[in-house]
């Protein structure tokens, strides 16, 4: 009984992840992705995800951040507690390089 509830909590808390991750955006950041996107100048997050998200299977996504200067995508993803980063240009949809 224990181990199911203690999955249930686990399960919860790893469904809400992106929620938070997305929660902690500084404002000014979404506010740079949102002019950018408006102007043409970078692609859709859900654009980039599309492209992104398969190439993972068994990795839980965490979210996104988005660098402004260098008009770049983080996408963030774990597997068995390990941290993996994507970055993608936010121009081009090409992913940029993975680092751990």
């Amino acid at each position: 009984m224990r181990f199911a509830l203690s999955f249930v909590i686990a399960a919860t808390l790893a469904s809400l992840a992106p929620v938070a991750v997305n929660a902690q955006q500084r404002p000014d950041e979404q506010n740079e992705v949102r002019r950018d996107l408006r102007s043409g100048a970078v692609r859709s997050l859900r654009d980039i995800e599309r492209r992104v998200l398969p190439t993972k299977p068994g990795m839980q996504y965490l979210g996104p951040e988005y660098d402004p200067s260098a008009m770049v995508y983080r996408l963030k993803f774990i597997r068995d507690g390990r941290v993996m980063f994507v970055d993608v240009d936010a121009k081009t949809g090409q992913v940029l390089g993975e680092s751990r």
